[in-house]
């Protein structure tokens, strides 16, 4: 969008409501007494803004946001590890419940050098002895709200978060003949005909006789489809313990990401990339998982690494266009990865399209008459390949609203409303181009269907969301204040 239409788009909705984003909740330890003096920080991503408050003597707290955007909730105390809430959303007007449990930490051993090390492991993955720098201490109910700024931002993460899944290999069950390889085969049996508690139970009896990584790795599939995430991730933890695979690496980290544990994935990517470099899926998870925490270049690199790795696998490519359209500025790397996406698969329509919004954005940028071109011609050759791809004709709209065509512009837009008459920001645009035109009335009518559609879309958000609940994850080894003298 150019400055122009982003000017025209702050004048559709001045005058701005003063009312603020509001957090309040309390904080807790384990058997659920209240934590008094407690700090805790209501932190924006992506920039410096920070308000503070300390616990009254009932854990409870009350912060409050400025202006809407993705936060980080965190409490700290003395002798407490730190708890974390990520990326909560909040608009105008919001009021969020949050609840953070506080893990104590037991008192320093000064014994503790007598203890034996155990030997590193010898595959070089994940070594338990060196723990993870995160505990996932609970759940919550997960309900926030927005669509504008970097609530974008969270709607792109749900979304590649979701779509991270679709990597999963499904690789079989490697039990052992004999009573537990049949208690396997019997679960497989009920989780396919969707009968989720008896394949549950018959992994357990498998267990029972023998305690492997791929028992832990299905409980964690279907505690997951039960809706019980918390023994999820644990089951899936359990499993990367058990066996360090890429494929039990995956699953965990993926299972972090789903329910809003951005950090805690990224760390387990991380390992997990470290562990096996030549995983392609390994790097995307971790790109999305960066993306999600606010290192937005960090998870380009990441994606074109991943695809580099296979050049000829379209997932990287894919995350990496969603990126690079949801991002404002031009990411590291992402063009040439993009044109090479593109001269892949030419007759991919969204390669096409993803290179022509890496080339607009430069070209944007630079005013390069060249640039407007190239990305124009890339978006005619997706809609020539997808004549249903609605974001193309958009793309076109909001490219030749900015090189002053207005019919033209128009045409487009209405193009892709035609082909989805929900797409809401079509509207928004066809409202900013009547608007620059001095056609009030037309604008005015663009402007009520974006909103009305903007109120479907959020109820449908709402309702997805409320079905998700979000890990309350403990962070360790935080530093803590030193106490007043």
């Amino acid at each position: 969008m150019t400055c122009s239409s982003a000017t025209a788009f702050e004048q559709y909705h001045l005058p701005q409501l003063s009312v603020v984003g509001t957090v309040q909740g309390t904080i807790r330890d384990t058997a659920g007494k209240p934590v008094a003096a407690a700090t805790v920080r209501l932190e924006e991503k992506g920039n410096s803004t920070k308000v503070e408050t300390k616990t009254n003597a009932a854990g409870a707290f009350v912060l409050s946001a400025a202006h809407p955007g993705t936060y980080t909730v965190r409490a700290e105390k003395r002798g407490w590890r730190a708890a974390v809430m990520d990326s909560l959303v909040l608009s105008l007007g919001d009021r969020k419940h949050v609840d953070l449990v506080l893990l104590s930490l037991p008192p320093a051993n000064p014994d503790s050098s007598a203890s034996p090390e155990s030997p590193r492991n010898s595959t070089g993955a994940i070594e338990f002895k060196d723990e993870p720098n995160f505990t996932v201490a609970g759940v919550t109910d997960w309900s926030n709200l927005g669509l504008h700024g970097s609530v974008a931002s969270s709607k792109t993460s749900e979304s590649l978060a979701k779509e991270t899944q679709t990597l999963k290999s499904g690789e079989p069950l490697t039990a052992s003949s004999g009573s537990s390889a049949k208690q396997y085969e019997m679960a497989l049996a009920y989780r396919d005909q969707g009968d989720f508690l008896g394949a549950r139970e018959q992994v357990r009896k498998a267990l029972a006789i023998r305690n492997d990584a791929d028992g832990h790795r299905l409980l964690g599939e279907l505690d997951e489809r039960m809706n019980d995430p918390l023994d999820a991730v644990r089951e899936y933890e359990q499993a990367a313990r058990m066996d360090p695979s890429e494929q039990n690496y995956f699953e965990w980290g993926t299972e972090l990401l789903l329910h809003k544990a951005a950090e805690p994935a990224a760390e387990v990517f991380t390992r997990g990339s470290s562990a096996h470099p030549n995983s392609g899926r390994m790097l995307t998870g971790l790109g999305v998982a960066l993306y999600s925490n606010g290192s937005w270049d960090e998870a380009a690199q990441r994606l074109c690494q991943a695809s580099d790795l296979e050049p000829a696998d379209a997932a990287p490519y894919l995350f990496l266009g969603k990126i690079e359209k949801a991002t404002p500025a031009p990411l590291p790397c992402s063009e040439q990865k993009l044109a090479r996406f593109r001269q892949e698969q030419p007759g991919s329509a969204l390669a096409n399209y993803y290179y022509a919004i890496s080339v607009w954005k430069r070209a944007k940028g630079s005013e390069n008459p060249a640039g407007f071109n190239q990305a124009e011609a890339l978006l005619e050759k997706a809609v020539a390949i997808d004549a249903r791809l609605e974001d193309a004709y958009l793309q076109m709209g909001i490219l030749h609203f900015a090189r002053g065509d207005f019919k033209q512009a128009i045409r487009d837009c209405k193009k892709a409303v035609e082909v989805n008459p929900h797409l809401g920001e079509a509207h928004r645009q066809l409202g900013l181009i009547y608007q620059r035109m001095s056609e009030r009335t037309k604008a005015q009518q663009e402007f009520d269907a974006y909103e009305q559609i903007e109120k479907i879309d959020a109820a449908e958000i709402e309702r997805q969301r409320k079905e998700l609940r979000q890990f309350l994850i403990i962070l360790k080894d935080q530093p803590t204040a030193t106490p007043p003298r």
